[in-house]
Parts: C-alpha cells; structure tokens; sequence
C-alpha cells in the first residue's frame, strides 16, 4: 500500500538550538514542509529581532536540498510589549505568539502567571490578527497533574475566548476528551493540535515494566478514554483539529536523570506514526486533511503544491540518534514500525 498526500505542515515543533538543532532539523525538513517553531529556548524567543536571528540559524543548519520553511513564533511574558506584537504581526516570518503558563513545561520559568495578566496584550494580538498559541496546563502544585487541562480549559480558557472573540486560538497538543468537546462547541477562531504520541499511547505506557523516561512528556500521556477521544477526532474530519507532533528532542542523559525531563522526541518517523494511528481507525483517508490541509486554513496560508508518498513497508527505527555531542533516543527505540516515507515531489 502506498499512499500520496500534499506535503504536510507541523504546527507544533521543538527543534532546540545549536549542535543539538543542527542534528535533527534534517528529520522535519524530509517530510514537513513548514513548521512553526516553538520559541521556548534558553533565553526564550522574545523579540521579533530574536526570532529572525533563530530562523536565520535554522536555516543554516538545512541539507542542502532542503525546502523547509521555518514559520518563527515570539514567547509571551508579562513584560512583552505591546510595539514588539505589532512588530511581530507586521513581520513576515513571525506567524504566532506562545502562551506558556510559568512553570509548566521545559523551559517555561519564564511564562505567563495566569493568562488574564496579560489581556491588554492579548487585545494587541486581536486586533493585528496575530494568533496565541496555548499551552493549556495549570501548573498550580495543588492541581492534580491529570487534570491540569481541565482546569485550565475551565477557568482561563474559556474566559478569555469570551473576552476575545476574534483571536485566533490554537490549544496545542490537547490530551483529554473534555478538550476534544469543548474545541468542537468553541466559535471557529478556536481550533486544537494533536501528537502522534497521545494518539498511539495511554498513560500505562510510562509504566509498562517499569518506569519509562522516553514516554514522559508534558502534558502528561492519559487514559485510554482520551487517547480514543483524541484518535475519533484527528479522523473526524473536522477542521477545528490538525497535526502538530510536539515533538520534543531532550539528550538521553537530561532524559534518564533523577529529574527527567517532559518531551518525547517523534521528528524521525513523524508522518509514519500518524499513518499508523490513522491506519488503526481506518481512516487513512482522513489524513490529508488533517495533515496538509487544515493547519494552513486556520493560520490563512496557502496550501502546500509538493506531495509526499508513505510506503506501507516496515522498518526498524535505531536505538538513538546523535543530539549534539550526546544521543537522543527516539520514539519507537529499536522497534519496528509499519510505515515508511518513501517519495516527496515538489
């Protein structure tokens, strides 16, 4: 079996800096052919002059026969100003801004305390068409980790799509069915990324046989339920939800320390692991839509012309790949996986 499908987008990658960048933008640039680009970087991204100096970097580290655009996003912070949005709305090459709740995630100290704190900002960004991309956790320490979506979800939210009716809304890498069902009744400025790891994994994956570091991401793997939840809707159909893998690249030693770290890296094999969800809920037919097409109608850009072909043809994915001067072990390590990218054409 071989399928053909426009040349998909990933609306969700980490692709770190440096060394560590440079050894596996390459797997992004062979199947993607733009990717927005998360700004959590230490220091983060915070201006749009920032921004360009990392795209510019990015683009240095591309194969030669690379044709991958870098689509650059700023971090928010309670001191980001309002002439830095405008500038980033009136940038070409800056297509987002990222919410990250303080403390949520890798990298995120510097993040936003509660996203009320920031609605005078957020007016800016309504008002220059500049979409907020969401990390939808409450970090509060008395939250239960598994129900930090929700919360979020209840309490921040949907206030603020209520105060805010037309900015664009991306809540990324959603993980429970709650997210699913409010995305569906939310207005069409509201739409959602899915991972192909929370589509292929529940939460005992972190705990089969032991404890499973490789399978630790944020937000954090959940019941069988909502993987089913998440997997019925990235094969509904629907517009409101499209591909973003999240895939997080961390050294197999930050990884496996007393104090891991969140983030599975799925760049290597990305289109092959939603060929393979999709393949489970038979609907392959589903996933050009979900890969190629909706993502570029929500941000208003055009639609890719290249393709790509996915082989049905197993494969055995390495044990590690190189990650600057340590290794980074990939999902599905020493593993066989049943789809194989085969040919792109521009």
């Amino acid at each position: 079996m071989n399928i053909t499908l426009t040349q998909p987008d990933d609306w969700h990658l980490h692709v770190r800096d440096g060394a560590e960048m440079a050894s596996v933008i390459k797997f992004s640039a062979q199947q993607f052919r733009r990717a927005i680009i998360m700004p959590n970087l230490k220091p983060p991204v915070t201006t749009v002059g920032a921004a360009l100096a990392y795209r510019d970097r990015i683009l240095a580290a591309l194969p030669g026969n690379a044709s991958f655009t870098p689509l650059m996003t700023l971090y928010l912070t309670e001191t980001t100003k309002s002439s830095e949005l405008e500038s980033a709305a009136s940038c070409e090459h800056v297509h987002a801004v990222k919410y990250y709740p303080a403390g949520a995630t890798t990298n995120a100290g510097a993040g936003v305390r509660k996203l009320a704190n920031v609605y005078p900002l957020l007016e800016v960004m309504a008002r220059a068409g500049l979409p907020l991309l969401i990390h939808g956790e409450d970090p509060n320490p008395g939250t239960d980790v598994f129900d930090r979506e929700g919360i979020f979800i209840e309490h921040q939210l949907v206030p603020c799509v209520e105060h805010f009716p037309e900015l664009k809304i991306i809540l990324e890498h959603i993980t429970t069915t709650g997210a699913v069902q409010y995305i569906e009744s939310a207005p069409d400025t509201v739409a959602a990324t899915i991972t192909a790891h929370h589509l292929l994994l529940n939460r005992n994956a972190m705990f089969e046989q032991g404890l499973r570091p490789h399978h630790y991401c944020l937000p954090v793997l959940k019941r069988e339920q909502h993987r089913k939840a998440l997997l019925k809707a990235a094969t509904s159909g629907s517009a409101k939800f499209f591909l973003g893998t999240d895939s997080a690249p961390h050294s197999a030693t930050a990884k496996e320390s007393a104090c891991g770290c969140a983030g599975i890296f799925t760049a290597h094999a990305a289109m092959e692991f939603y060929a393979e969800a999709f393949e489970q809920a038979d609907a392959l037919d589903k996933l050009e839509g979900f890969a190629s097409h909706f993502g570029a109608d929500f941000y208003g850009l055009p639609r890719n012309t290249s393709t790509i072909s996915i082989l049905k043809e197993p494969w055995a994915v390495p044990g590690s790949y190189v990650f600057g001067k340590d290794r980074v072990i990939p999902f599905r390590a020493d593993k066989h996986i049943p789809w194989k990218i085969s040919a792109s054409k521009a």
